[in-house]
């Protein structure tokens, strides 16, 4: 049980990261993989970024207080689990 829990949140850890390096290469977010993408990540990535203004304007550091977060679920569905198994 833990190993498909494990790979669920490694999945999604990645796309988050993909997405977020999509954002350096022009015209990428628009391609299916990124519009894809798009759609899994941001609702996940929206509330973060609602309330983390960016740095001086340019540096969003939302995807990396969401990914951290992400983490932080990931163990305490390990906890939750370890109750029941």
């Amino acid at each position: 049980m833990y190993s498909i829990v494990e790979l669920l949140f490694q999945i999604y850890f990645y796309m988050i990261l993909v997405y977020v390096l999509m954002s350096w290469l022009p015209n990428v977010r628009e391609s299916f993989i990124g519009e894809l993408l798009g759609k899994l990540v941001e609702p996940y990535l929206s509330p973060f970024r609602r309330f983390i203004p960016p740095i001086m304007g340019m540096i969003d550091i939302s995807p990396i207080v969401a990914l951290f977060v992400l983490r932080l679920a990931q163990n305490g569905v390990y906890a939750i689990l370890g109750y029941f198994v």
